[in-house]
């Protein structure tokens, strides 16, 4: 039989001053992204709850502010939502009157997107608090930290661009 000493052991061994160790699976990287993506979600979500603005319109509204006259086809691209959903999102903001599209004048098969006046007021209106968001998500880090953990979350998405496919990681449709 073990002695109260030797469980007492065990029981320390497990844990890190008060809190117990991280699961194994606690640090994966896809684990951890995954989640720090829910929070990064949940606290954005949170702060644009009075607002008639979905999070992925406002990643639209975003780009298209900072890409004035965009395709559509980019655009769904530098957002990673794929061309139809894009299309909807683009609809409701249009709806908004916070974008316009226009045809392109050598192609009038592309759509060019725009913000208008109410949309770039949107934007100058919500972005601090957008920008608070993120203050808020990385509050838990020291100032360099914060600095430090974005250029490596930076350098990992520049060196992994090629895997980026809207809907990737979606279960595939079953075939009859």
């Amino acid at each position: 039989m073990a002695s109260s000493k030797t469980l007492s052991a065990n029981n320390d061994s497990r844990r890190l001053g008060s809190k117990p160790l991280a699961a194994p699976y606690r640090r994966i990287p896809a684990y951890l992204i995954r989640r720090l993506q829910m929070i990064s979600t949940a606290i954005m979500v949170e702060a644009f709850e009075a607002e008639d603005m979905s999070l992925p319109e406002w990643a639209v509204l975003t780009i298209v502010d900072n890409h004035p006259d965009i395709e559509q086809s980019h655009l769904a691209d530098l957002v990673s939502i794929d061309k139809t959903n894009t299309g909807r999102l683009v609809d409701q903001l249009e709806t908004k009157g916070l974008v316009e599209r226009r045809p392109n004048g050598s192609d009038r098969r592309v759509w060019m997107i725009r913000c208008t006046p109410l949309g770039r007021k949107a934007r100058k209106r919500l972005l601090p608090r957008a920008l608070a968001t993120q203050d808020t998500l990385l509050a838990c880090l020291q100032p360099a930290h914060r600095k430090l953990f974005v250029e490596l979350m930076s350098q990992v998405v520049i060196a992994n661009e090629k895997y980026i496919r809207p809907g990737a990681g979606r279960r595939k449709p079953r075939r009859s």
